[in-house]
């Protein structure tokens, strides 16, 4: 365990693996840190926020949004979303130009989430809707700023910087057009006798993550700022997280030769020479993909920390920790235990063969946290990457122009590459 100071703020580091077990999978330490108020005054205290009551209700009700027939819907529109993405890149293809993949990764996950959150097409990727695609951007920014400098906790100087001001204005904007999604689906749902059938999950039809809630709506006891708190929480985890996850993998792809080569050879046995959009039974055979995504987890986990407040006291290791501190988590620490891991510095998938798996801590690797108020959008987020990834390796080679140990990863509230994915793709087939 490590001590530290952020300003005037204890906050203790938990890094391996037999400590973090202890706090997650308790039922009563679930109260995220006070660092996360910022980012409530963005979001509101939805699902990632919320505790006790307020929580265990809310993760009741927002389970079946995640059950496996609703999530068969969800993957047409990221198999829609990864073909632009890719048809997007195509341009840049075989030029021999070096350019930043990373924006157009986050403008399909974008898309993707806004598709299965809300509902609503923004066309990110086209350059639809740029000012709520920046106003996320931003406000994600200065929601990190105003965490990591202690002297923007005291209001007048937050303000007198100006980030304050421009915080106010870009929450405002992005919960308004959350806020006009909401009445706009309320009148299409009604249009569509849906509402009146009462709170119904239809594997049937694809429904967003916001029908859901509109159907659940009166039996919940839920107001429009209880749905718009959620729709904006899974806006806020749902695209960063799977972008930086998807960035990554491709990043580490391009600077390791065989393992691209068998990644390559995997999607060729499922999809042979054929453009045709990937299916459910697919994203199952993508068995050594799914490692590369899980491997680029462990060295690069989108979410590198994750911060709660203590309760009440508990003892780690003889150490008794009291009611009130900060306690940090550390994925990025956890997952290059040398005890745990043969290769912990490098880029290696056989780290998740079910062998590898089978000898490990069960506690040595929770890039989407893990016991209770592990990540209910796990499946979404795997089942996400693979489709856009098998998109991408079905019809690029890359080759990353700055390999490990440079382009550091910057722990910001999403772990980000520092220098984006800089890089060169070239067609596989002409």
């Amino acid at each position: 365990m490590i001590k530290a100071w952020l300003g005037p703020v204890p906050i203790l580091f938990v890094v391996d693996p037999d400590s973090a077990k202890v706090i997650l999978e308790s039922n009563t330490l679930i109260t995220k840190s006070s660092f996360y108020d910022k980012v409530a005054d963005w979001i509101g205290t939805g699902l990632l926020i919320s505790t006790n009551e307020k929580w265990q209700s809310r993760r009741k009700l927002l389970t079946p949004a995640f059950h496996f027939n609703i999530l068969k819907g969800y993957t047409e529109v990221m198999v829609k979303e990864g073909e632009v993405f890719v048809d997007q890149l195509d341009k840049l293809a075989d030029t021999g130009r070096e350019f930043n993949l990373y924006p157009y990764v986050k403008r399909c996950a974008l898309d993707i989430i806004c598709e299965t959150a809300m509902g609503t097409h923004i066309n990110a990727q086209i350059g639809m809707n740029s000012e709520y695609v920046d106003a996320v951007t931003r406000v994600s920014d200065l929601t990190w700023t105003y965490i990591r400098f202690p002297f923007f906790w005291i209001k007048p100087i937050w303000y007198a910087s100006s980030y304050g001001f421009e915080f106010d204005r870009l929450v405002k904007l992005t919960n308004d057009f959350t806020r006009k999604v909401i009445n706009e689906r309320r009148e299409a749902l009604r249009e569509e006798g849906i509402l009146e059938s009462g709170p119904k999950i239809s594997t049937k039809q694809r429904m967003a993550f916001l029908d859901l809630l509109l159907m659940h709506q009166a039996a919940s006891n839920l107001n429009d700022e209880d749905i718009r708190e959620e729709v904006d929480t899974f806006m806020f985890e749902g695209h960063d997280t799977t972008a930086a996850g998807m960035a990554f993998a491709i990043w580490l792809i391009g600077q390791n030769a065989e393992a691209q080569a068998k990644v390559h050879a995997e999607v060729d046995s499922i999809f042979g020479d054929s453009s045709r959009p990937p299916e459910e039974a697919d994203v199952t055979k993508l068995v050594y993909l799914e490692r590369c995504i899980k491997e680029s987890l462990r060295l690069f986990p989108s979410v590198p920390l994750f911060a709660r407040r203590l309760t009440h006291d508990i003892t780690i290791k003889d150490t008794v920790l009291p009611e009130g501190l900060n306690l940090i988590l550390a994925p990025l620490a956890t997952h290059r235990d040398p005890e745990q891991y043969e290769r912990p510095w490098e880029f290696y998938p056989d780290h998740f063969t079910q062998e590898a798996i089978a000898k490990r801590h069960p506690y040595a690797y929770f890039p989407f946290s893990a016991g209770p108020r592990n990540c209910i959008g796990q499946k979404f987020a795997l089942s996400e990457e693979k489709i856009v990834l098998s998109w991408f390796f079905r019809r690029f080679r890359v080759e990353s122009s700055e390999p490990m140990p440079g382009n550091r990863p910057l722990p910001e509230l999403i772990l980000k590459p520092s220098d984006g994915v800089l890089c060169k793709i070239y067609r596989r087939r002409h």
